[in-house]
This record gives structure tokens, C-alpha cells and sequence, in this order.
């Protein structure tokens, strides 16, 4: 049945037999025989065939949905009993919030690298609700999500502290001002936000209700690095990681704002669901609890002094 499912969202995911079976090693004929091997065990159809298109039918869905996880799970079990008797190696997929994983993920991976160099990361960047679902349906072996998160199903472990500041253009009315700005000051700008289920987003919203402001525009942008192009612009200002902005901010495009009574952080956490672990997912999660590689990072780049 294994084998089965496998074809079946290979050819689900390419919509085409042909190259489901290049991608499969197979021949034609053998990826028609799995499926309808598959369809006869379940009694139904599960895919709408015709001369120029492969698609799945109602039942189909179903089978998708369930056949990703089953087939994640087979694949991570097989690491496992690989692992028993073999050293770290395979194939790590790693899944990483937009902040974590494009300013501090890449220097865990090129340690990794240097180190077990058998290990084969696939990266998937996403917001943190994306990445907790992935890890959920075993479609990731590891996330790494930026603020809070409660599942009772997933194993959530707190590894870094981050700090968030109020930024804007270089050039910005506010960014003049050498005092402390106030929260009526900041209640008057557009602010550049990130979409709902981002770890970012849940920072805003907790800053706007520490502060009792509700701005007056709000922009939702998808991407941290178009906020930052966003603000540098001069659009508005924005919140977000010290990890985000450190190389505009040595530039002197962007500025700190100095804000009274600001004092935000928040935890950056490894989340996991299975509980067997291969080694190459032990030794990944051993070098994020690594403190000198982020030492290293805070040493080379450290956030200018707001004090």
C-alpha cells in the first residue's frame, strides 16, 4: 500500500503520468497499474483522467490529504531504523519562520554542513501558523516559529530570546527627534505589518495594546524584506526583529526608534510532533541549542546601542 500511495501523490502533485513516472524511475504502464491498484483496494475513483489533464476527484482529495502524512511518516520511520546502525545522514526537512529562517537559519545550516556533511536539508519558509501545520501533518521533521504558540499535540522548546524595536526611514520626521518619542507620536504613522498568523503580527498587535494606540493605517505586507524596502522608502514605520534590519541599520537607512517604556521580546522555539527522532534531527536540534554560533552572530553583528 506504501508504494501505492507514493505513486499516487506523485502523480497527484505532477498531474501528469508521464512525469510522475520520470520522477518515480518508473515506466507509464506501471504508475497506470499502481493507481488502479490503489482505486480497486478502495473501491473508488480517486482521479479524473482525460487526454490533456490528470486531476483528483472528491475522493481523491481525501486520499491526498491523508496519503502525504502517511507516506511522511513511512519515509521518517525508515530513517529511523536506517539510523540504528548508520551515522547522520538523509534527507532533514526544516521548516522556519521568515525572520529565523532567512537572518539566522543560514549559519546553523552551514555549521551543520561542515560537520555531517551527509545531512540533506530542504528548507520551507513560512509564517509561524504555516510551519506549525506542516510539522503537524508530518510534512516537516523540525520547525523553528517565532513567538507563542500552544498545541498540545506538538513538543514546543524555547531556544533563543529576541528583541523587537520600532523602526523607520533614516530620513523620517520621528527618526530626528533625539528624545524618546511618545505613543501618540507613533499612533499618528502608517504602519507596515505583517499578515495574521505571522509571529510578527502577533508581536504588533501585542505592542499596540501595551501602548493603548490603535494606528490609524495599517499596511499588511507578506514579506519582511518588502517591509523593510517599505520603510526605508519612508511608507511608514514597522516593529520587527533586531535579527531583520541589522545590515540597513549599519547602512544608516534605517533608525531605532526610542520609544518610552519599550521593552519587547519574545522566544523564538524548536516545535516537533514525532516522538523518535533521527540522528540527523538529533544532531540539527543539538546545534540549535549551540549558544556560541548565535554569540558568534551577535559578536559580528550587533545591534547598534539604544541607550
Amino acid at each position: 500500500m506504501d508504494q501505492q500511495l507514493l505513486v499516487f501523490v506523485t502523480v497527484a502533485e505532477k498531474e501528469n503520468f508521464s512525469r510522475a513516472a520520470e520522477e518515480l524511475h518508473m515506466t507509464q504502464p506501471a504508475v497506470s497499474q499502481y493507481i488502479q491498484a490503489l482505486e480497486n483496494t478502495l473501491g473508488t475513483r480517486v482521479l479524473e483522467r482525460s487526454n490533456k489533464y490528470v486531476r483528483l476527484n472528491k475522493a481523491g482529495e481525501i486520499v491526498y490529504h491523508h496519503a502525504k502524512e502517511i507516506v511522511g511518516l513511512y519515509s521518517k520511520m525508515q530513517h529511523l531504523i536506517d539510523d540504528l546502525t548508520n551515522n547522520a545522514s538523509g534527507k532533514l526537512s526544516i521548516g522556519a519562520s521568515y525572520t529565523f529562517g532567512e537572518y539566522i537559519l543560514p549559519h546553523y545550516i552551514a555549521q551543520m554542513q561542515t560537520t555531517f556533511p551527509l545531512i540533506n536539508p530542504s528548507i520551507t519558509i513560512g509564517n509561524t501558523k504555516e510551519i506549525a501545520e506542516l510539522v503537524h501533518a508530518h510534512q516537516l521533521d523540525v520547525g523553528i516559529i517565532e513567538g507563542d504558540l500552544k498545541d498540545n499535540q506538538l513538543h514546543i522548546v524555547p531556544i533563543i530570546e529576541d528583541s523587537m524595536y520600532v523602526i523607520a526611514a533614516s530620513s523620517h520626521r520621528l527618526s530626528q527627534i533625539e528624545k524618546e518619542v511618545g505613543a501618540a507620536d507613533i499612533e499618528k504613522e502608517p504602519w507596515i505589518v505583517r499578515e495574521i498568523g505571522s509571529g510578527t503580527r502577533e508581536a504588533s498587535e501585542k505592542l499596540f495594546k501595551s501602548l493603548g494606540i490603535m494606528p490609524k493605517k495599517i499596511l499588511e505586507f507578506g514579506s519582511t524584506q518588502l517591509i523593510k524596502e517599505s520603510v526605508e522608502s519612508g511608507l511608514g514605520i514597522s516593529l520587527l526583529s533586531q535579527w531583520a534590519f541589522r545590515k540597513e541599520q549599519s547602512l544608516g537607512t534605517i533608525k531605532v526608534l526610542k520609544i518610552k517604556n519599550l521593552n519587547l521580546t519574545r522566544k523564538f522555539s524548536i516545535i516537533v510532533r514525532a516522538p523518535y527522532q533521527t540522528k540527523a534531527l538529533e544532531v540539527f536540534i543539538d546545534l540549535l541549542h549551540d549558544k556560541q554560533i548565535l554569540a558568534s552572530l551577535t559578536t559580528t553583528n550587533s545591534v547598534i546601542d539604544l541607550k
